[in-house]
């Protein structure tokens, strides 16, 4: 007797706002497997009928994950292929399927990604701000107490910080970067990517907070903020010395003005100059 074959899990990214970046490949992909596990079935199916995709849905949310996902593990091991989409963007990053697919895979069952549409990596892209080294943090804690402490655990990291927030937090938030981070630490703030009124904002942190301020419209809808990491002694040195010898140069030559600037903060002389 033949040995039924395990099915398979497919990790399927979805748009994040404008549908028509639903690849080729995700809607093949939609189309052919036996069972969508949605994480909102009503949000997902004008997706799905928009693409002539009548595949059956099924919730998959983070009240009922844990129980359905054994489950639709049984009709994987059974043969079934089975997709799992979120409400937008790649599933797990800020979203359910973390027991779904760490319960596949204890189960020996294949897990395939069809890559598409991440909030945070398409902010990270137009964000101007460093992008070989960079932490996720998803959502911060919703009470006030709890956020500050979590952004004063992170003032001290080097990497460039991506947040997502709501729009009833984004100016707290904003706030509260600006006590744990400095006005001056460069930033940028997303809004609704890829949608009809998509902005993004960039600047120090106090230039953000008065943009917002000033805009109410920059506190509705999907947001994703980014925040420069620390610089490093180093780099902090440099920016201070230039930024002093630029306040010293309109009174001094520039030799003099680099070597005052130079023993003020620390930072290399040679350095200084060339800027000039």
């Amino acid at each position: 007797m033949t040995e039924q074959r395990a099915g398979r899990l497919w990790v399927v990214a979805t748009p994040i706002g404008n549908l028509d970046d639903l690849g080729a490949r995700a809607q093949e992909t939609l189309k052919r497997v036996a069972l969508i596990a949605a994480e909102d079935t009503r949000h997902s199916a004008p997706l799905l009928a928009r693409y002539g995709i009548s595949t059956r849905l099924v919730a998959l949310h983070e009240h009922n994950e844990r129980d359905e996902a054994e489950r639709l593990v049984a009709r994987m091991r059974d043969g079934a292929e089975i997709a799992l989409i979120s409400d937008a963007g790649t599933p797990l990053v800020s979203d359910p399927g973390f027991r779904l697919v760490r319960a596949a895979r204890a189960a020996g069952i294949a897990v395939s990604p069809v890559p598409g549409a991440c909030a945070a990596i398409a902010a990270l892209s137009v964000a101007g701000l460093p992008s070989d080294r960079f932490v996720f943090e998803g959502f911060l804690p919703s009470k006030a107490s709890a956020r500050r402490d979590r952004l004063a655990e992170l003032a001290a990291e080097t990497r460039t910080l991506v947040f997502y927030e709501s729009s009833h937090r984004v100016r707290d938030c904003l706030d509260d970067m600006v006590a744990a981070f400095g006005a001056t630490r460069p930033a940028v703030l997303a809004r609704e990517l890829t949608k009809l009124f998509e902005t993004v904002l960039d600047g120090d942190l106090a230039t953000l907070v008065a943009r917002v301020a000033a805009d109410p419209n920059q506190e509705r809808g999907e947001f994703v903020l980014l925040v420069g990491g620390r610089p490093d002694d180093e780099d902090a040195r440099l920016a201070e010395g230039r930024r002093v010898f630029a306040l010293l140069r309109d009174e001094l030559p520039p030799a003099r003005a680099a070597k005052l600037a130079a023993a003020i903060t620390g930072a290399a002389r040679k350095a200084l100059y060339v800027s000039e």
